[in-house]
């Protein structure tokens, strides 16, 4: 019994002193600073909880525009691309085609089978209209079938919006 004993305390005291002396060894500092640094934690918790309502202030949408652009909302929108086609003659997918999203009519593409609360909605997609909606779908239309998430932060869905708007024959002036 007392072999055993002696065994395991050994073992234990081996350990830690194999972990103390590699612990010496390869000894690393701590960088000064962090590699992935944040530019400014408040305004982003603050943008995010003024977006996330849903009465969305007509001027919020514009002015991330400007810290924004459709390039980085092609990036953004390869997430929507598994359900919806954007591409100029594209077919219906899960979800309609967007081509000229922005300025029609919601739940007007004859060829596909909106639900009953989007036929409903029938709001023109203005850039308040689409930034709403894209924070949380389910909430901004209460009924609808799209089952995404959504995008909460503000400056991807500023982004996929200018996407969109690019990719139309009419887009919208950004005023």
């Amino acid at each position: 019994m007392n072999k055993i004993i002696v065994s395991i305390v050994f073992a234990i005291v081996l350990v830690i002193g194999i972990n103390v002396i590699t612990d010496t060894i390869y000894y690393v500092e701590k960088p000064k600073k962090s590699a992935y640094q944040i530019d400014s934690v408040t305004a982003v918790a603050n943008t995010t909880a003024e977006t996330s309502s849903v009465d969305v202030n007509t001027g919020n949408i514009m002015a991330l525009f400007a810290s924004t652009n459709a390039v980085e909302g092609a990036k953004v929108f390869k997430k929507c691309a598994a359900c919806h086609s954007i591409s100029q003659g594209g077919g219906n997918k899960i979800g309609p085609a967007l081509w000229g999203v922005l300025g029609r009519k919601a739940g007007s593409i004859s060829d596909y089978k909106y639900s009953k609360a989007m036929v409903a909605y029938a709001k023109p997609w203005s850039f308040e209209e689409m930034d709403g909606f894209l924070i949380k779908p389910k909430d901004w239309i209460k009924g609808t079938k799209m089952s995404y998430a959504g995008i909460k932060n503000a400056k991807d869905r500023a982004a996929v919006i200018l996407y969109m708007n690019e990719n139309t024959d009419n887009p919208l002036p950004l005023q």
